[in-house]
């Protein structure tokens, strides 16, 4: 596999989705460089997911601009969708875990090899394709950390015997396949041990390092320097009501400072707004966020 870097930077100001029933999110502003690891932190129901399908072309925003190496949205959605690729999502990019871990990856380098090229590719010799399809899965499982000398039954592994760490390696290593620029991973640390969850956030900090953007929801970032791995920048946006980002509008997570994102204040005096009751706003994004997701058909 390339590893030179090709990551696509991500910006986004006032960017948001709303549903029928609310905002799934708002007022979410990133600037994060090709390369960057950017951990999405929220609870569950506060648009992460929604956002995550926002920024790589498969939800359509509602309010602000946001350009995934160069491409706006939404205006180039489908050109932004060409250049990033799922993991991990429930409903959209997930495991079917009656097929085995070889079923997955061959099923993969088969569609790759036939849409994810050129027609010229296509006329190459047989040979010389089936090269270039085992090339490019052994470099995604090397990438993503998966050793299939591990697995119970090696590469006939069914899904459903896999640890949830060597699951979330497998989702990954399938969305690497394609070469994408970005690389967004959902649920990145759900129900891991702490163990588990530091050596998947090294995993994701080496594919930032050698060149991948990767944006990863999760419901802890990354702990700085502990997952035994090097990395760039990291960024750490929240999704949620504003009052659930401490201490301003800005932290830092490892050596980057954070961007957050929260709901917009309804005006520009906030000193002269009604107060609000926390659970209402939780209510209310979660509705939106509920909302969305059904419209874009988790798709």
């Amino acid at each position: 596999m390339d590893s030179t870097p090709r990551g696509a930077a991500v910006t986004a100001t006032g960017f948001g989705v709303k549903g029928p029933r609310g905002w799934a999110f708002r007022n979410i502003g990133i600037t994060a460089a090709p390369g960057s690891l950017i951990a999405v932190q929220g609870p569950s129901g506060s648009g992460r997911t929604c956002l995550l399908l926002a920024l790589t072309g498969r939800m359509t925003s509602a309010e602000g601009t946001a350009e995934i190496g160069g491409l706006p949205l939404p205006r180039k959605m489908a050109a932004v969708r060409s250049v990033t690729a799922l993991a991990h999502v429930p409903g959209v990019a997930e495991l079917d875990p009656a097929l085995t871990v070889g079923e997955h990856l061959r099923e993969r380098a088969l569609l790759q090899g036939r849409f994810g090229g050129s027609l010229r590719a296509l006329l190459r010799p047989r040979q010389e394709r089936r090269a270039e399809a085992r090339a490019l899965v052994d470099g995604a499982l090397e990438a993503a950390g998966l050793d299939l000398e591990t697995l119970p039954k090696g590469i006939r592994t069914s899904v459903r015997d896999l640890e949830r760490l060597e699951a979330l390696r497998l989702s990954v290593a399938l969305a690497l396949i394609g070469g994408p620029r970005l690389l967004a991973v959902d649920d990145t640390d759900l129900k891991l041990s702490d163990d588990e969850r530091r050596r998947a956030w090294a995993m994701l900090r080496g594919l930032a390092a050698a060149g991948t953007t990767v944006l990863a929801v999760c419901s802890e970032p990354p702990a700085d320097g502990t997952d035994g791995a090097a990395g760039g920048e990291v960024v750490l946006v929240r999704t949620g009501p504003p009052e659930a980002v401490p201490d301003g509008p800005k932290t830092v997570v490892g050596d980057a400072d954070a961007v957050t994102g929260g709901a917009a204040p309804e005006t520009d005096a906030p000193e002269q707004a009604a107060p609000q009751n926390d659970a209402d706003d939780r209510d209310d994004n979660e509705e939106g966020a509920a909302d969305a997701l059904a419209e874009a058909g988790r798709a």
